[in-house]
């Protein structure tokens, strides 16, 4: 296994990271728990998850991955053998804490408090805002159009009430998620004017579909030492190559829940994962493994966020950091992103 700094800390993090949204869902606990026995066994020490898993999204369903973590946790007394992420939801349902905002005192304890219950931990060593309460883009949103009308915490509350969650012991280090430039730069510099704990990552979305983050994050990441925790890398498995020439293998999560799923499925996406797939058989490589050592490589990257919900798809993506992709490789998917620009942004 591989391991980056997080951040601008000594903390050491697998770059292939454990995601977990499948854990209730598609997966059972004991799955999960067989998925979390061998990635510790590989070496990956990192791990991540979000009070709304698992996902699609659902009242009877929110917390239910936390649940299973913290079950495993109790089960095998290896909590201190893992590096922890999880995520406080931006606005959401009702149901979730009555909707709305979510960052205020009231809330964002809340939801602490409820993580760390269901996770059977008393701390968590990532903490992370899942996605913006201000209205801006991400989850795939184009066009911005500035709208200030809505009320949202201001950055400096945030910090503040994260700086109090640290001094507890019950949080360690802080990230993102879902968050543009300005939004990571604002956090920087008022934690910096304000002595306030500093976000050192940002979990947005990375893949051969959609490179955006290389716009104008990956600067930000390499300069103010907040790397990326690429999520999707795969592209809700486009780039296992799975769905090519219109399968759609049963029990999938674009078979399963495909109006859910719909990033992925855009014009020109198929054509571009068949350019992949044709880079990945001409240079005897797994197209699943070529396209997260990609990730992998980039220096503003910090972990690759996998989810597997098959061991064997598990292991596969694990054995993705003892490959390499030689100047050859890495020119033709260049040129590949050239003819398909970002297809799924």
């Amino acid at each position: 296994m591989n391991y980056k700094k997080l951040g601008n800390t000594d903390l050491k993090v697998s770059t292939i990271c454990l995601g977990t949204m499948t854990w209730g869902e598609q997966n059972t606990q004991n799955e999960g728990f067989e998925q979390m026995d061998y990635a510790l066994d590989q070496g990956v020490n990192f791990w991540d998850t979000a009070e709304i898993y698992s996902i699609p999204p659902k009242q009877e369903t929110f917390g239910d991955t936390e649940v299973i973590i913290g079950n495993w946790f109790e089960k095998t007394k290896k909590r201190d053998r893992v590096i922890l992420a999880s995520k406080v939801c931006g606005p959401m349902r009702e149901y979730v804490r009555g909707g709305g905002n979510q960052f205020g005192t009231k809330n964002i304890t809340e939801a602490l408090e409820g993580s760390l219950k269901r996770l059977k931990t008393d701390y968590i060593d990532l903490y992370q805002l899942h996605w913006p309460e201000r209205k801006t883009n991400f989850f795939g949103q184009l066009g911005y159009e500035h709208n200030d009308n809505n009320e949202w915490t201001q950055f400096e509350d945030i910090l503040g009430n994260l700086k109090k969650f640290i001094e507890q012991g019950k949080i360690k280090n802080i990230g993102l998620s879902n968050e543009t430039p300005w939004g990571l730069s604002k956090f920087l510099e008022i934690s910096k004017s304000k002595k306030l704990p500093r976000m050192l990552s940002v979990q947005n979305p990375y893949n051969l579909l959609n490179r955006t983050y290389e716009v104008g994050l990956a600067e930000m990441s390499v300069r103010e030492k907040t790397g990326l925790l690429a999520y999707s890398p795969l592209a809700c498995g486009y780039l296992s190559g799975k769905y090519r020439n219109d399968q759609m293998p049963k029990g999938t999560r674009i078979e399963r829940d495909g109006e859910f799923w719909t990033r992925y499925n855009k014009h020109n996406s198929s054509k571009a994962v068949d350019a992949y797939y044709e880079v990945a058989k001409r240079n005897g490589l797994d197209l699943a493994q070529m396209s997260l050592k990609f990730l992998e490589i980039q220096p503003f990257v910090t972990s690759v966020i996998i989810g597997a919900t098959t061991m064997e798809q598990l292991k596969t993506n694990i054995e993705s950091v003892n490959i390499s992709l030689n100047d050859n490789v890495i020119n033709e998917i260049n040129e590949i992103q050239k003819i398909y620009p970002n297809p799924c942004p």
